[in-house]
This record gives structure tokens, C-alpha cells and sequence, in this order.
């Protein structure tokens, strides 16, 4: 395809979205740098943004098909580095990144994505999805990284990969008695993973029921809840940026990890309930235009490639905006374009590569049914 034609075929306001969401998320963190006496993550951000705009250019220049063969390849590469990770010194309780130096990897946020480029390549055959028999391979697909960053441990990752499994196999045309049978499987083994929750975990689970509103903060693993909605309704109506904090003690907006895990309570801050609205709005609007890229896209492997990425991205901005509101427990996870991380910004910027590469050639090869036999 000629590249004029290429660069005409991009779905831009997918790209407004995401620019618009990454500049609101920049200003959450320039916020937290405000409030903090630590280093200068906002310009760290931003060179990680420019950092992260090759591995975009790369994801949506090299067509989608190409990495149809190797989607397993990538995935079994990946692997590794989630056992590498758990010989690495602890933070915060957690084995999550491999130090080098200049720089830390975060392992399980590329593995997000190999998996679904494995898990589209499985499940662009309709042979492989039609029999009970053909979902053990899915499971496992699933079940291997979620136990390797359970381990870490890191339950918000490792959640992150169900709703991803779900939404692909109902794209793929899975019988619904077959997806019970896959969440029947997932309930018989949940003990398992309440087993292997750290005391930390299962006490923030715990801390979700006994959350108090108002008063002085309670401390404990609710300490974080408590904080990050009393720092969130300081932004009232407008925000901090146009009616001015409402407190003078910096010790009322103290957050830990905000720039991360609560980077969304300091949007709402500085721009108030209305600024906090925008926000999911723009969200919404990205992944009404991702599940639009998803039904125009009638090659297999780029549909669920694209259902796969909108999945994984709308199940974080869930679990992170709930948690911070108090309607799900602080597992700890990072909201998309938007929380600082290297790892994380890169992989947000490859995934949109993918899902605009998608987007910019649906493909017409398939007629009628969009799944081939094997």
C-alpha cells in the first residue's frame, strides 16, 4: 500500500484520544512532582514518550500479518524473563523489574502483549476454539504467566489476563457452554491463588470492606484508599488549577505511589470533578473506536489483536479509577498512557502501534465468516 494511502487510512482521532490522554497524564504527574519533595519524574515522562514513539512507529509500519507466525515465538521469549524477575531484589514488597542500570524492565507488561498476539495467532482457527478440547490450550496460554507474576507477586498484572482470554474467545465465535466451562475452571482453581497471595494482598481485599469515610486515616493497608479519595475530592468542582488547593498543608495531598498507581486522583485535583470526567470520557471514547476497528476489520488475526489490546486497556482503566474511588481493592496497576513508567508508556505506545497498524489495513481477504478453518 502506497504511504500516502497509508497515512490516510489512520484512524486519527484514536490518535487525538491518545495524545489528549498522555498530555492529562503528564500534567497528574507534573502535579505529584508539586506536591512531593522527590526526584523530577514529569521530564522523565516526557523523555520516556519520545523514547516510546520508535516502538509506535515500528508496531504500525511493519504490517499486522507479518507477526502472525510469530506470535508463539515472541511469547515463549518473554517467558523467561518472568522467572529471570523473581531473583531480582524486592521493591516495595514485589519483584516486578529487572535492573539494568539505566534502566528498569518491567517483564510482565510486555508479556501483556506477546500473549495476545499468541492468543490471536491460536485463535484465528475456528478448529481450535470449537471443542471443549481446544480451550485446554487458551487456559494454559492464560494460566502460565498469571501464576509466574502472581509469584512477584503482582495480582493487578496478573487479573489483567482473564477478561483478555474472555473477550477474544467471544470474538473468535467460542460456544457459550464452552466459556462456562472455562470459568468454571478458573473458580475451581481460585483457591489455589488465594493461597499464593502474599499477606499484603489478601489484606488489601480485606481492607475494600472495612473502608471508612471521612475522619482521620486509618492506617493499615486502608491507608492508601482512605488517602488517595480524600486527596481525589480536594479537587472539587474545578480543580486546584483554577480555584487553588483547598488546604495549605502539603501533608493532606501525601499519596504514595501517585504518579503511578493514583495518578488519576491527582488528575482530579487539578482539574476537579470536571477535568476527572473528561478523562473517562476520552477513554470511552478510545475504546468505542478500537471495538470500531475490531467489527471493520474482517482478517481474523487483526480483529482479535484489536479486541485483545481495547480488552486489556479497558480492564486496567477499570480496576485503576475503581480502586481509587474505593469500589475495588489497591492491587496496585497502572492506568494506560497515563501513569509514569518506562515500561509501561512503552508498551501502551506499541500496543497503539498495533491496534492503528490494524486500523489502517482491516484486510479483505476472508469473505462471508470472518474465522478460517484450519
Amino acid at each position: 500500500m502506497p504511504t500516502a494511502d497509508l497515512i490516510r487510512r489512520i484512524p486519527w482521532l484514536v490518535v487525538i484520544c491518545a495524545i489528549a490522554l498522555l498530555a492529562i497524564g503528564l500534567s497528574g504527574i507534573a502535579r505529584a512532582d508539586e506536591l512531593s519533595e522527590g526526584p523530577d519524574l514529569f521530564s522523565k515522562q516526557i523523555t520516556w514518550a519520545f523514547v516510546s514513539l520508535p516502538g509506535l512507529a515500528l508496531a504500525f509500519a511493519i504490517p499486522y500479518r507479518t507477526w502472525k507466525p510469530l506470535g508463539h515465538l515472541l511469547f515463549l521469549a518473554s517467558l523467561p524473563l518472568l522467572i529471570v524477575v523473581l531473583f531480582m531484589e524486592k521493591r516495595g514488597g514485589a519483584r516486578c523489574w529487572i535492573q539494568l542500570g539505566f534502566f528498569d524492565l518491567q517483564p510482565s507488561e510486555f508479556v501483556k502483549l506477546t500473549y495476545i498476539l499468541v492468543l490471536a495467532q491460536y485463535l484465528m482457527y475456528r478448529d481450535n476454539f470449537l471443542k471443549v478440547a481446544g480451550l485446554f490450550a487458551p487456559f494454559v496460554l492464560t494460566l502460565i504467566p498469571l501464576a509466574l507474576i502472581l509469584l512477584e507477586p503482582d495480582l493487578g498484572t496478573a487479573l489483567l489476563f482473564v477478561p483478555v482470554l474472555f473477550a477474544m474467545l467471544f470474538t473468535a465465535g467460542a460456544r457459550w457452554r464452552h466459556l462456562v466451562c472455562v470459568a468454571l475452571l478458573g473458580v475451581a482453581i481460585s483457591p489455589v491463588f488465594w493461597m499464593k497471595m502474599s499477606a499484603e494482598q489478601k489484606s488489601r481485599i480485606r481492607a475494600l470492606l472495612t473502608q471508612v469515610d471521612g475522619g482521620p486515616n486509618p492506617g493499615g493497608d486502608r491507608r492508601h484508599q482512605h488517602q488517595s479519595k480524600v486527596v481525589l475530592s480536594l479537587g472539587g468542582l474545578e480543580g486546584s488549577e483554577f480555584s487553588g488547593p483547598k488546604i495549605d498543608d502539603p501533608r493532606a495531598y501525601r499519596l504514595s505511589n501517585s504518579q503511578t498507581d493514583f495518578v488519576f486522583c491527582l488528575i482530579g485535583e487539578r482539574w476537579g470533578f470536571i477535568g476527572a470526567t473528561f478523562t473517562l470520557l476520552l477513554y470511552l471514547v478510545f475504546f468505542a473506536l478500537g471495538l470500531r476497528i475490531a467489527a471493520k476489520t474482517r482478517e481474523p488475526f487483526g480483529r482479535l489483536i484489536a479486541v485483545g489490546i481495547v480488552t486489556l486497556w479497558a480492564t486496567q482503566t477499570i480496576i485503576n479509577t475503581g480502586m481509587t474511588v474505593g469500589l475495588l481493592p489497591v492491587i496496585g496497576i497502572t492506568l494506560p498512557l497515563m501513569s509514569y513508567g518506562g515500561s509501561s508508556l512503552l508498551m501502551a505506545a506499541i500496543s497503539l502501534g498495533l491496534l492503528l497498524n490494524v486500523g489502517a489495513r482491516p484486510g479483505y481477504e476472508v469473505a462471508g465468516e470472518p474465522f478460517l478453518f484450519d
